[in-house]
């Protein structure tokens, strides 16, 4: 301990970094399913997803102080595990001894998630595209947004450590919330398991709003022209009334006739029929 009796004396960087590996071994001898932060190079993270968290955290005064100090600490290796559950985050960070991190999330409130999906209907063509980050502007815009955005805000998250700093947000807690960031961008599906809503609804309303869409315009589209082309048949677009070919009560049915057929084959009767066993032939001419 230093003089004051209340912080522990200074370690090095790379003292920290061996004692973050050796905890790291440790662990995982015992059996423990730990998942470490590894940052290679000097962008924590490279995907949409990933930049997206970050740059939030970095939107609110709150948390501008310890931030600096939280991005040096994942840099060098020293969140020895991270794990994210439904609203929750747990971690342990390695300093001058191993400390415990714990986050909740509130979840997502459903007046929210249904503005989103809303919002993203039609704009959003797949699963992969949406993990991905392959989004319009507009879309990218509703889910980043400060407020009424997928990012928690901060009411709504709870912090925790077990260090002796007494800050809201101590470097250890700012570490593994830019080692979220990290994280995201190997499996951005769990940014919705933190946030406790189902990415699946996007596409959902995705794939619905093309059938949906189908106005008079579109069935002005299938013309007879195209029918013509298509069925090689020929449609009289004449006026029609019940008494063109028709009794009365009939239902009205366009005439529908075979191409190259005139009409004057049309008029012609059938042939008369010969009775059975009668010899003689129908004169010519005769209908």
């Amino acid at each position: 301990m230093s003089y004051y009796g209340y912080w522990p004396k200074y370690v090095s960087v790379r003292e920290k970094q061996k004692k973050a590996a050796d905890t790291i071994k440790k662990l995982q001898k015992k059996g423990e399913k730990i998942t470490p932060i590894t940052i290679e190079g000097k962008k924590i993270a490279n995907t949409f997803w990933g930049k997206a968290w970050c740059e939030h955290l970095e939107s609110f005064s709150d948390y501008a102080n310890r931030l600096p100090r939280g991005r040096s600490y994942v840099k060098n290796g020293y969140v020895v595990h991270l794990g994210i559950r439904a609203g929750e985050i747990n971690a342990l960070v390695q300093g001058s001894s191993l400390y415990r991190v714990s986050i909740s999330i509130t979840a997502t409130a459903k007046k929210r998630w249904e503005q989103i999906v809303k919002s993203c209907v039609g704009k959003i063509d797949s699963l992969l595209d949406l993990l991905h980050g392959k989004l319009s502007k507009s879309v990218m815009e509703v889910m980043t947004h400060k407020q009424d955005g997928l990012f928690p805000r901060p009411k709504e998250i709870e912090l925790s450590c077990s260090c002796p700093d007494g800050a809201y947000m101590c470097k250890h807690v700012a570490a593994v919330m830019y080692g979220v960031g990290a994280k995201f961008d190997n499996e951005p599906e769990l940014l919705f398991l933190l946030r406790q809503v189902d990415q699946a609804d996007l596409i959902a309303q995705a794939t619905k709003a093309p059938a949906m869409a189908i106005t008079a315009k579109s069935k002005s589209d299938i013309s007879d022209q195209n029918l013509q082309n298509i069925f090689g048949i020929e449609i009289d677009t004449g006026n029609f009334t019940a008494d063109d070919n028709h009794n009365k009560g009939s239902p009205i049915v366009p005439h529908v006739a075979k191409k190259n057929v005139t009409k004057k084959a049309a008029k012609k009767s059938p042939k008369k029929i010969v009775k059975k066993g009668s010899h003689k032939k129908p004169k010519k001419g005769r209908p």
